[in-house]
């Protein structure tokens, strides 16, 4: 696997140095030895929040070092906790009069390093209280629960009643309260891979992880690879599990544990609002990636029972940009204005022109996977499947067609090409026929009619004849037509323009002009190639 790194032993201080470009934040002079991340302004007139733990997580810890949420954070190796001296050097530095509280995520490392800097603390005499926090519920109630993201919440309710000027012990007990009602379930498709020596996955295409923590550790069931509505009804039916029956109003954190694209974020919020439980949540922290396992394609979701005063804290408004709250709704609609019919015309009957239609759709359904592999050498790998779609609406629209008059046909294509075809090739195709729809009202010859929608289409798109595109194979053909020539003409002047822009590596315009040389050389334009073909298949229907 590929990583933007340098070297993978400085992966931590350099990711920490690019976080203190925050003008707002700073670092220990120790650093890198000790890696400690502080406000740079901090009112020691107020009790100071700390956390941290392995790296590997981001934006926790050190993303959320912000007023209203940690006064620091320390920063162990990947997945290993920091020091004691490290977590020491940091009740010092920002502790004052009234003291701070530690944040520990319960894994034993975390414990034995933050409990006993803890310890040392008092003995120099500074007020020091700790809270662990265990809102993972994979392994039950009766083993020890890890702390998941459900960590960030206290931060954020300690954080903020520190910052309105509560005592050590109101806020140790709000964040206590906070602590022991999160819960937490992450469900991953595979591990995240270490920087150093990434290991083999223990999943295979087929498989799911649920409950896995976030050093890598196994889940407590591998579960079969499903659609994202059955995944997270899995990972909500185990959080029911440790829900009470009454009535109760909770906040929902959508965490991505680290490669999950927003698209897909977004997709499993709408999974989990499909869910029995959604109707009880009355808030939404996310989605986006919070609690991190480096690069782990996986998500949790955590849930926390909501009262006054937790309520209030969260919805204060913070300084770090990772923290993203918001009230947490049914979707809605409004009402779209109405837009001009598609089929303007009253079906009619032509059966050579209903032929031609319902055979070039198989066609371009057929050809899907083919088309797609081609464009995926040279463009994004959708052209196939752009083409297909437009045969699929022909072929259910077939019998509404008004295929006796072809000015009507070509203008009912382009309507139906304009909204029922992505990409700019149904854009560009919608108005070459609408335009010879236009055409054909005064002069019947097809091919002329072709080559004006063509000028049309060329006039928005920016490409000419050379520059590697469709254009290159429907000019010759629409100019055979044109001049009266057979299918068969056109369609060997369609091959011989697609075919020639295989040796087109150099163009001004139309999307090759976006890609290098050496990756044009040899290969034909999937759209040129997608009109010759047609053009070949036309000669064998009519």
């Amino acid at each position: 696997m590929k990583f933007f790194i340098n070297k993978p032993e400085n992966v931590v201080n350099e990711s920490i140095e690019g976080l203190l470009t925050d003008p707002k934040l700073t670092k220990l002079d120790t650093f890198p030895e000790v890696r400690v991340v502080t406000r740079k302004e901090i009112d020691t007139s107020k009790v100071a929040i700390i956390s941290g733990g392995g790296s590997g997580h981001e934006p926790m810890h050190a993303g959320f070092v912000a007023k209203g949420m940690l006064t620091a954070a320390v920063c162990g190796d990947i997945f290993a906790s920091p020091s004691v001296d490290a977590v020491l050097a940091a009740i010092l530095a920002v502790s004052g009069e009234k003291g701070c509280l530690l944040v520990i995520k319960n894994y034993t490392g975390d414990r034995l390093n933050f409990g006993l800097a803890a310890e040392q603390a008092r003995a120099l005499g500074h007020k020091v209280e700790t809270v662990i926090v265990g809102d993972d519920i994979a392994l039950g109630e009766d083993t020890q629960q890890r702390g998941l993201a459900g960590t960030l919440l206290v931060h954020k309710v300690a954080g903020q009643l520190a910052e309105e000027g509560k005592s050590l012990e109101e806020v140790t007990k709000a964040a206590k309260k906070v602590a022991e009602s999160a819960i937490s379930i992450g469900l991953s498709l595979s591990e995240g891979q270490k920087f150093n020596n990434p290991e083999e996955s223990r999943l295979d295409k087929s498989e799911a992880e649920l409950g896995l923590g976030i050093h890598g550790e196994p889940g407590v069931d591998v579960i079969k690879m499903d659609e994202a509505d059955a995944l997270v009804k899995k990972a909500v039916d185990k959080l029911k599990e440790y829900l009470p029956d009454e009535k109760q109003d909770y906040v929902l954190l959508f965490n991505n544990l680290g490669s999950v694209t927003p698209l897909e974020m977004n997709l499993l919020v709408h999974s989990f609002d499909k869910t029995d439980i959604s109707g009880r949540v009355k808030y939404l922290v996310g989605p986006t990636a919070m609690t991190t396992s480096l690069n782990m394609n996986g998500f949790s979701i955590t849930l926390l029972k909501l009262d006054e005063e937790i309520e209030k804290a969260l919805l204060e408004k913070t300084d770090t940009p990772e923290w993203r709250i918001r009230a947490y709704g049914k979707p809605s609609s409004i009402k779209s204005p109405e837009l001009p019919k598609t089929m303007q015309f009253e079906p009619s009957e032509n059966k050579k022109h209903q032929k031609i239609v319902e055979n070039i759709a198989d066609y371009l359904i057929e050809m899907e996977k083919e088309m797609n592999d081609l464009d995926e050498k040279v463009g994004d790998g959708d052209a196939g499947s752009t083409f297909a779609a437009a045969g699929k609406k022909f072929k259910k629209i077939s019998d509404e067609l008004p295929y006796a008059s072809t000015a009507e046909l070509f203008t009912t294509i382009g309507r139906v090409l304009a909204r029922e075809t992505g990409g700019s090739s149904g854009v560009l195709l919608s108005i070459l026929f609408t335009k010879a729809g236009s055409s054909l009202e005064e002069d019947e010859n097809i091919g002329k009619a072709l080559l004006n929608g063509l000028e049309k289409m060329k006039s928005f798109g920016g490409a000419e004849k050379g520059d590697r595109t469709m254009i290159d194979a429907m000019q010759p053909a629409f100019e055979a037509l044109s001049e009266e020539k057979s299918i068969k003409d056109a369609a060997e002047a369609a091959r011989k323009g697609a075919d020639e822009t295989a040796n087109i590596t150099n163009t001004s315009a139309g999307r090759s002009s976006y890609l290098s040389e050496s990756s044009l050389e040899g290969i034909p334009d999937p759209g040129a190639e997608m009109v010759a073909r047609v053009f070949e298949k036309l000669v064998d229907i009519v």
